[in-house]
């Protein structure tokens, strides 16, 4: 099957569900690998609407790395539509990127509609800690490795190339950060609890009230108040929200909207894995400092 990995039809052909999943599929497939992501970088992940031209790609599959965690539900929609027999649960071309990680987040309590979209087991944005991509390239490649054996010594130094940048990058966003370890922050959308605990952030307050539910003026008030009383210089957002509303929030509250890139791809410069949290690193150190 890869007798000529500089022909795309010889080729790997994986399917991911979102754009950091396609960014870390590619570092660890290298040239043996074409893959596709079924989301966009500024696109809610959650919620994203069941095309044929999704189910197009997902026909032609050999693998589909998905997000678990429930994030990705509607793929199943989408599998089932493509027909694929390949990338149904518990088949080979299969694989769970969330399998091993520490979740946050997860609900100590039943979880109803009338709470929102909580995430039922636990918060799944974990890409957005770079911390877990050890975990989830070790997941892709054992994914990879079940569809073409023979390409294991390729991943495997394919990822370790990928993890040493990684850790390079890591020591820079540390260092970035440093200083600012403790600072409070405020979120339109609470999809950035991996990221702030790795370098050491708080979330304070969201301008949501509760997930995918519009705020009402009274939480809204008090999310301003809080800013003020808090002194909180941030209020992150993201691509699909709202921008009003943060706006507003922050100008009332003395703070800066600071548009954060949810995933790659998802703000101007930021095409890849490393430079999307070089983006958001860089991004929130300067409206801290």
């Amino acid at each position: 099957a890869l007798a000529g990995p500089g022909h795309a039809a010889d080729k790997v052909r994986v399917v991911t569900t979102t754009t950091d999943l396609k960014a870390l599929t590619e570092a660890v497939g290298g040239d043996l690998v074409e893959v596709d992501a079924l989301a966009r970088g500024n696109q809610n992940p959650h919620d994203l609407e069941v095309r044929p031209s999704l189910m197009v790609k997902v026909r032609r599959a050999d693998l589909i790395v998905m997000n678990g965690l429930e994030l990705d539900q509607w793929a199943e929609v989408v599998i089932q539509g493509a027909n694929n027999p390949k990338l149904v649960p518990g088949a080979p071309g299969r694989v769970d990127a969330s399998e091993g990680i520490l979740v946050l987040e997860v609900p100590t309590t039943r979880v109803d509609r009338s709470m929102g979209d909580v995430h039922p087991v636990g918060n799944p944005h974990y890409t957005g800690d770079p911390g877990m991509a050890p975990a989830v390239t070790a997941n892709i490649l054992n994914g990879l490795v079940r569809v073409v054996p023979q390409g294991r010594p390729t991943f495997e130094k394919n990822r370790q190339a990928f993890l040493a940048k990684l850790q390079q990058a890591q020591a820079r966003w540390t260092a970035a950060k440093a200083p600012l370890k403790g600072a409070k922050v405020v979120v339109d959308h609470s999809l950035w609890a991996y990221f702030l605990t790795r370098f050491g952030l708080v979330q304070a307050g969201s301008i949501e009230e509760r997930p995918g539910i519009p705020a009402t003026p009274t939480h809204v008030a008090k999310v301003i108040q809080l800013i003020k009383d808090e002194r909180i210089k941030a209020i992150m957002t993201v691509p699909w929200g709202d921008a009003k509303l943060p706006a507003r929030t922050a100008e009332e509250g003395g703070a800066k909207v600071v548009p954060m890139a949810p995933a790659v791809g998802g703000a101007k410069g930021t095409s890849g894995y490393i430079e999307t949290v070089d983006y958001n690193v860089k991004m929130l150190a300067q409206a801290l400092k």
